[in-house]
Parts: structure tokens; C-alpha cells; sequence
């Protein structure tokens, strides 16, 4: 679901910029008290936990594959607008440091994944559990809200590829992303409403249902939540980021990547021409020290067990920029509190 560099036309990565810098200025403003307190480091956390299980690629059928995202999850637990913040640094460190959605699409991939996503799947969430839901309709109203969280974005990928060659053509090819609505859309959608979907729904349903036998504080509201925070028992927490952070080489397992996510080579074999904005902004971005999540010099073709150190330590290493980013907003926060 990661849109890369090129796709997109200048105009089009433009508006998706202005349309979630909005809410990004909300959100940063709704979550500043929560990012100089004791529960910065549960945004980081679940930012971490976003990162690493988008890094857990799934096959779907056609040889290609989707992924979770966890931004519902992180809403149901610290509220959507820190799901905006988190996710959206996941997504930008993504960007920057390892290639992962192009940098000119950073507004549209936060936009479908970070903003979309968290805000539909918590409205969804809020109105199945109610005010004082039980254990059980919780978990199945986060499970749903996730669900239908992942799907919005993925319509709005859809949508805005797939309108690509309508706005954007010039002797009867297409400028940026080739394929029309009528392609976009069904490949983004059957994806997501089956496979990708789910996944999203029992990921979130499952750590749910964890997260309230065993933090039952983090879903406390008013005066009972002014304490939550990491604390001792957090710690299980971050062994569980540690255990997914060990796990992401599975990814690797899955054959392909992501439909709309292909190079020059491949799209040249697939429609027969390379889009001009593709051609001239598919490599804009040459900074990305581990792109792709693997060592400088690694083949493309290389056996998964070759691949599978390099994979790790970007995991480790993208962790470890976002608790590094979150440390440095609770310091600067603070410091201006004071």
C-alpha cells in the first residue's frame, strides 16, 4: 500500500500534503501533553509496533503480497489522534532511511494510512463498544474497526492511482501510475477485503484481547488513566517488540512484492513503456542507506537466508529511530513547558 515516487503526479502528492497537514497539526497539538508525559513511550511503542509488522509481508494470490498496518490498534489503545503521530513517523522513517513509499507520496501514504486508517477504524471501534464495552466487545469492536480501517485506505490507494491516467496522459500513455480506476481499485480492494483485512482484524483483535488481561490500565478512561504508562510491566510489552523484531524475516517468505509498487524493468514488461513521471522521479530519492531493508551491495536475487541479517537490523534499526525521535520530542516538549 506503500506508494512509491513516481506514481503520483507532482499536483497529486501536493494536494495529499495539504490535505493531511491538517490533521497533522491537530493531532500533534492533542498529543503534546501526552508526549512530554509518562505515556511517550507507549506512542513510541506502538509507532515500533506499526513499523515492525508492516515489515510482515503477506502472499496473496497473483504472486504478489499486502500487510498489516496496527494503526487501529494503536487508536483503540491511546487514542487516534496519537495513532496519527505514531503511524505517521513509522511511515516517514520508512520513507527516508529505507526506501519503503516514495518521498514525493509521503502526504498520500500518511493520508490512506496513518490519518484514513486510524480515524475510520476508531470511529467504527466507538460506536460497536459503546461507553463501557465488556472484554468481548471490545476486542470483536476493535477487531471490526480494524478491518474496515485498512479498507478505507485501501479504496483511497486505489483512488488516487487509479486516477492517474485519467488527469495525466500524453500520446496515449500515461504519464505516472498506468492503470486506470477499473484496475486500481478491484486489485486494491479484493486484497484488502479478504487476506490483507483480516490479518489487520486479528492482529488487532488478538492484542486486544492481550493487552486487557494484561495492562487492563491502558483502556481505563479519566482520572484511572492519568497513571498509565510503560512502568515494570511494560516491559513485557517491549519483549513482545523484541520477539516481532526477531520474527520480521518471515516476511521475506513472501514471494513478490506489493501490486503498484514495481520498478521501471518490471512495469516496462508489464505495460510495454516506462511513464515519463516514473522514469524521471521513480529514483528521486537515492539517500535511503538501507533500502528495501537490506545491506548496501545485497542482489536483489539473493537466497532469504542472505537477506534475513539485513532485514533484522533494519527492524532493529527502525525501532530504535523512533524511540530515538519520541526520546528527543519529550525532551523538547518539556523544556518549553518549563
Amino acid at each position: 500500500m506503500h506508494i512509491p515516487d513516481g506514481y503520483l503526479s507532482p499536483a497529486t502528492a501536493a494536494i495529499a500534503y495539504g490535505a493531511a497537514a491538517p490533521f497533522w497539526y491537530q493531532a500533534s497539538r492533542r498529543v503534546k501533553e501526552t508526549l512530554r508525559g509518562h505515556e511517550a513511550p507507549l506512542v513510541a511503542l506502538f509507532a515500533a509496533f506499526s513499523f515492525t509488522v508492516q515489515m510482515l509481508n503477506i502472499p496473496v494470490p497473483g504472486g504478489t503480497t499486502a500487510h498489516a498496518v496496527g494503526g487501529t490498534l494503536m487508536a483503540v489503545v491511546l487514542g487516534p489522534w496519537a495513532a496519527v503521530i505514531g503511524v505517521s513517523t513509522a511511515l516517514i522513517i520508512q520513507a527516508l532511511f529505507f526506501g519503503d513509499g516514495g518521498v514525493t507520496a509521503i502526504g498520500a501514504n500518511c493520508f490512506n494510512m496513518a490519518i484514513a486508517l486510524p480515524l475510520a477504524g476508531y470511529a467504527v471501534y466507538r460506536l460497536i463498544a459503546g461507553r463501557d464495552p465488556s472484554p468481548g466487545r471490545r476486542t470483536l469492536a476493535a477487531s471490526v474497526g480494524a478491518y474496515v480501517g485498512i479498507n478505507v485506505a485501501a479504496l483511497l490507494t486505489g483512488i488516487e492511482l487509479g486516477v492517474q491516467p485519467i488527469l495525466w496522459s500524453e500520446g496515449g500513455r500515461a504519464l505516472y501510475n498506468p492503470y486506470g480506476l477499473e484496475v486500481t481499485i478491484p486489485a486494491m480492494m479484493v486484497v484488502h477485503l479478504t487476506l490483507a483485512g483480516f490479518a489487520e482484524a486479528a492482529i488487532t483483535g488478538l492484542a486486544v484481547a492481550y493487552l486487557q488481561r494484561t495492562h487492563p490500565l491502558l483502556f481505563k478512561q479519566g482520572a484511572e488513566a492519568a497513571s498509565r504508562g510503560l512502568g515494570r510491566s511494560g516491559w513485557g510489552l517491549v519483549g513482545a517488540l523484541a520477539v516481532l523484531v526477531v520474527l520480521t524475516p518471515l516476511g521475506l517468505l513472501a514471494p513478490g512484492g506489493a501490486d503498484f509498487e514495481w520498478g521501471a524493468d518490471e512495469l516496462r514488461e508489464l505495460v510495454g513503456y516506462v511513464p515519463a513521471g516514473i522514469a524521471e522521479l521513480g529514483e528521486l530519492w537515492q539517500w535511503a542507506p538501507l533500502r528495501d531493508y537490506q545491506l548496501p551491495g545485497m542482489p536483489g536475487d539473493a537466497a532469504i537466508w542472505q537477506q534475513a541479517p539485513g532485514y533484522m537490523l533494519s527492524a532493529v534499526i527502525g525501532v530504535g529511530l523512533i524511540f530515538a525521535l519520541f526520546f528527543m520530542a519529550r525532551i523538547v516538549l518539556s523544556r518549553r513547558a518549563s
